[in-house]
């Protein structure tokens, strides 16, 4: 299982903390350290549609109005804090933020 977020979000922090309580082995990926491939984001897109962005976010606040129009993915490699977070793939099955329904998957 992998999860991708940021270190310092405490977000991923709880998900990381959670699933590995649940007996899950987790690698955790800072997008920011190891920044995700084309490929990566690609996939996310496809996944989860512009829902991937995280228009709540303080980086999406300081965007240009032009900036915001880019395209998702483009969007997000240049700017990997803006991904809505975690992403975990487990075994290429995709889930997007930590909320009840995603929480339910994984520690039930």
């Amino acid at each position: 299982m992998i999860l991708y977020g940021l270190k310092n979000c405490d977000t991923c922090r709880k998900a990381q903390k959670a699933l590995m309580a649940a007996g899950h082995e987790v690698t955790f990926r800072d997008v920011r350290d190891e920044p995700l491939s084309q490929a990566e984001i690609a996939g996310f897109h496809t996944a989860f549609g512009d829902r991937l962005i995280n228009r709540a976010s303080t980086t999406w606040r300081g965007l240009s109005e032009y900036e915001r129009g880019g395209p998702p993915e483009a969007l997000l490699a240049a700017h990997p804090a803006l991904m809505k977070r975690p992403v975990i793939d487990h075994d290429g099955h995709l889930t997007l933020g930590w909320g009840k329904d995603v929480q339910a998957e994984f520690l039930a």
